[in-house]
């Protein structure tokens, strides 16, 4: 493909891709300032015992000024009082408190709820609502479990219900390596959030039997990827890497830099594409000729599935796609609550973990959490999963 006909296919791919840059910014928003190793420890968020339901508070950006918050809070609420209703009567109670989308509005919900007698904290969204949240409840043991995926603000009586960077990056790393793609070469852009990735990528592949060979940067632009692809080539070849992870999203850079590397002769059955973000969203990105045969995780393509059905059923509507961390929230408090057990550290770091609707999933004693993913690869512009996610933390398949 020539330069001109991949700058015209490009400008031509993104303009489809608009639907979705809504979840992209949020994604990036929850993402920012994330950390490579994981927090260790920890204390905070025991827990308020009582009697009767457990008491809830959602803390959602209802009032915020950004003009998607009043759309995401609505479906991340919907999808709250649906896990409320499937648990049954006498097992929670849900108030709803307005953030405003600030970390002012975020504080102030907090200190509100837990005066009026939350004993859980669902929420809030962006990490920077997260952290003063959890600062301004951090004097009452009620755990926070927020919907961010961002590492930096977990710990202490924080947990992240958001699929992080670094668990992604675990399970596409370790299966890979299986499959004999031990030597990964990282690429990133070279900005906050492609550092991040980097981070994530080098702090996620120890123990999973691959050796990350070198990280090689970019300018987030097509001429900076341009530039830098062919040093990205060579690098590969130098340190003989058999595959190549990029931490690119496909509303962004990752359709540029496939095709660039690809030009350049890297990818493909020598070089394995390995993927840190979802490659089936859209589904026009399956078309991408340099993703053919790589690989990107997702969650179990069953219970998902089954979860927007459901929604979409009770509200006439499909999910936001962010929508399911609130029906996981409310998920794993049910389970504690169903049990006459208090929610808080103890019970919620149980480490069998919890049903949830992309699969299992289990919080950490440091905050994060680690989330059953299934492994896919782009077969002939079709998805076929390769590795399903496990049902249990005793091993991938298991």
């Amino acid at each position: 493909m020539s330069r001109r006909r991949l700058r015209t296919a490009f400008v031509s791919f993104t303009g489809r891709l608009r639907k979705v840059a809504t979840l992209a910014v949020a994604t990036a928003a929850l993402a920012a300032c994330n950390v490579a190793a994981p927090l260790t420890g920890g204390s905070g968020g025991s827990g308020v015992g009582g009697s009767g339901p457990t008491k809830v508070a959602l803390l959602v950006p209802y009032g915020s000024s950004r003009g998607t918050d009043a759309e995401v809070a609505r479906s991340l609420e919907n999808a709250a009082r649906l896990a409320a209703s499937d648990l049954g009567e006498g097992v929670v109670t849900l108030e709803v408190y307005p953030t405003q989308g600030t970390t002012t509005g975020a504080a102030a919900a907090a200190t509100k709820a837990a005066a009026e007698g939350a004993q859980v904290i669902l929420g809030p969204l962006y990490a920077e609502n997260t952290a003063a949240a959890g600062v301004a409840a951090s004097g009452s043991n009620v755990p926070v479990l927020s919907f961010s995926n961002n590492t930096s603000v977990a710990g202490g009586n924080v947990w992240v219900l958001g699929n992080t960077f670094e668990n992604t990056a675990r399970r596409v790393l370790g299966y890979a390596a299986t499959q004999g793609r031990n030597r990964v070469l990282v690429t990133h852009s070279n900005d906050s959030t492609g550092q991040i990735a980097n981070q994530a990528v080098v702090s996620a592949a120890r123990g999973t039997g691959a050796q990350i060979t070198g990280s090689m940067p970019y300018e987030l632009s097509q001429q900076g990827i341009q530039a830098a692809a062919p040093g990205i080539a060579a690098r590969a070849r130098e340190t003989n890497s058999n595959a190549i992870f990029l931490t690119g999203n496909t509303s962004g850079d990752l359709p540029v830099i496939s095709q660039f590397l690809t030009e350049a002769g890297v990818g493909g059955e020598q070089f394995r594409y390995l993927g840190l973000t979802r490659w089936d969203i859209p589904t026009e990105a399956l078309q991408l000729p340099g993703l053919q045969g790589g690989y990107f995780t997702l969650p179990s393509p069953g219970p998902m599935a089954q979860f927007r059905q459901r929604y979409a059923a009770a509200y006439g509507a499909q999910p936001h796609p962010l929508a399911n961390l609130a029906y996981d929230g409310m998920a794993a408090i049910g389970a504690i609550s169903k049990g006459g057990r208090t929610v808080g550290r103890g019970t919620l770091t149980a480490n069998a973990g919890f049903a949830g609707t992309g699969g299992v999933f289990r919080l950490r004693g440091d905050g994060t959490n680690d989330r059953a993913l299934a492994v896919a690869q782009i077969v002939n512009r079709q998805i076929q999963v390769v590795s399903p996610a496990p049902n249990s933390f005793g091993g991938a398949g298991s």
